[in-house]
């Protein structure tokens, strides 16, 4: 693979999580209530699929077509996470999908090389991340703290965070093989 073909498909899989979280998100509107956390909600939608954007006009400014990738983060995610059954379950998802992304986002930016037009990206993306994992952690934890289940938020993010783990491991190895390939 040439260095802009390893490029196209490490931004596809960016690109592939972007669109998945925006359908979680999209889930979601429907069960937050009250009018600050719609206004946070859709804004973060629109994040969210912002972000799918820059990656594919990246991928396109390459010369390149987004990949579409059929055994990403997220999917693998749902695969061993199953439906959230619960608003609180649903949230502490969403919170370790941000911690997740604002991680791998950080990571690529502090490699050396990152040429101006990627490391613009990870900025803008990077930046609404952290906004991101604020909001939806507090949002969180205070439908958790007015329904009485503190206890289970913080359960839900140690068996999400665990999850995510090993379904990044996962993921790395085979991007790694991949990018080699």
């Amino acid at each position: 693979m040439s260095p802009a073909e390893k490029q196209v498909l490490i931004f596809s899989f960016y690109r592939d999580a972007e669109l998945r979280g925006a359908r979680l998100l999209f889930n979601l509107l429907g069960h937050v209530k009250g009018g600050e956390s719609q206004l946070k909600m859709t804004a973060h939608l629109a994040d969210e699929t912002r972000h799918a954007w820059l990656w594919t006009k990246r991928i396109s400014e390459l010369g390149g077509a987004p990949i579409l990738i059929d055994d990403g983060y997220q999917r693998r995610l749902g695969l061993r996470t199953g439906v959230p059954k619960t608003l609180i379950d649903l949230l502490a998802l969403t919170v370790v999908v941000e911690e997740r992304a604002l991680s791998r986002y950080n990571a690529h930016m502090a490699l050396p090389n990152v040429d101006p037009e990627t490391r613009e990206v990870l900025k803008a993306v990077t930046k609404d991340e952290s906004w991101h994992l604020s909001w939806i952690e507090k949002e969180m934890r205070e439908i958790a703290k007015e329904q009485g289940t503190e206890e289970q938020a913080d359960k839900a993010l140690e068996r999400y965070r665990a999850i995510d783990r090993e379904v990044y491991a996962t993921l790395a190895a085979d991007e790694a093989q991949l990018m080699r390939g």
